[in-house]
């Protein structure tokens, strides 16, 4: 059972920046996807980031068009822990923001195959 705790929301003026962590209890965390899903108040889950494993690279990273070349996702697994910078902030990026884990390959970007996830954490953007 993998257990993921995120941290790092918080309150930021538009343009700003935040980083959210997300540690994994897991030892076999290193070979999952982990993934950033975010909810806004009255709209559904949506993808953010993701970040697959590889042994022969640095892995492959996926984001959603909303955030590429704001957002990057990166991960340390030495540490169990995946992160997400969040830079140039803005309003309609406030949310609920969830770390995830899946195992095995597919389609990182839908929400259902990931199996784990971490209680959320607030992402508040102000103009």
């Amino acid at each position: 059972q993998v257990q993921l705790v995120e941290s790092g929301g918080g309150l930021v003026q538009a343009g700003g920046s935040l980083r959210l962590s997300c540690a994994a209890s897991e030892r076999t965390f290193s070979t999952y996807v982990m993934g950033w899903f975010r909810q806004a108040p009255g709209k559904e889950r949506e993808f953010v980031a993701a970040h697959r494993w590889s042994r022969w690279s640095d892995g492959s990273t996926y984001y959603s068009d909303s955030v590429k070349g704001r957002f990057t996702i990166s991960r340390d697994n030495a540490n169990n822990t995946v992160y997400l910078q969040m830079n140039s902030l803005k309003p309609e990026d406030t949310a609920v923001y969830y770390c995830a884990a899946r195992d095995g390959g597919g389609d990182p970007y839908p929400a259902g195959p990931y199996g784990y996830w971490g209680q959320g954490t607030q992402v508040t953007v102000s103009s």
